[in-house]
């Protein structure tokens, strides 16, 4: 990982790829900046949600909220903060390895989950500072940038294809080539064991 990375330093290194002028902030009032203050977080959430990267892969025991659902549940249960999806990648009734997942018996409703179990675990995906993306990773937003980039600022399509190829792969790759299936092999190759977050444990009050 990089860990002097920040969001313009990777939407600069997706801009001097197409050719176009860097920027010092997102909010520089040049059409550049409003481009990339528009895109970039859409572009980081849609590749963090693209595949279970195992660094950005967590598990928690949710918080118990003190007050009763008004939905046709026994128990609410606090979501994290950091959850980059509205909904848990899994839903378990116990933290020990090897516990089934519960469907079916939960439901999310804003903020909360809603479920009859007196615990809730939960596996997800969270939100990840740009200093600590890992490097293949961060080489992966950097096209996937550039290809959403390339017709809002230099107006050639045929730059944002040559990315998206870059980043994706061909039609026949099915969106899962290119440098995404690099990313992909090197995240597997160092893949670790999540751990339970220290996120919760008791029930809490609203």
């Amino acid at each position: 990982m990089a860990a002097g990375d920040t969001q313009v330093s990777i939407a600069n290194q997706a801009l001097l790829l197409l050719g176009a002028d860097t920027i010092s902030n997102f909010t520089n009032g040049t059409d550049v900046g409003n481009a990339c203050s528009i895109i970039y977080p859409k572009i980081k959430a849609t590749t963090l949600g693209m595949y279970p990267w195992s660094f950005s892969l967590k598990k928690a025991e949710l918080s118990r909220l003190s007050t009763a659902p008004t939905a046709h549940f026994l128990y609410q249960y606090a979501l994290p903060p950091d959850m980059l999806n509205s909904v848990p990648r899994a839903v378990y009734a116990s933290g020990d390895r090897g516990s089934p997942k519960i469907n079916g018996e939960w439901q999310v409703q804003g903020q909360t989950l809603l479920s009859d179990r007196d615990k809730i675990f939960v596996d997800y995906q969270q939100d990840i500072v740009e200093g600590k993306l890992p490097s293949y990773f961060t080489q992966l937003l950097v096209y996937m940038l550039a290809w959403n980039l390339a017709e809002p600022i230099t107006d050639q399509t045929e730059k944002g294809a040559y990315y998206k190829q870059i980043a994706l792969g061909t039609a026949a790759d099915n969106n899962r080539g290119g440098y995404f299936r690099t990313a992909i092999n090197i995240d597997g190759a160092g893949e670790t064991p999540p751990v339970i977050a220290q996120y919760l444990l008791t029930e809490v009050r609203n």
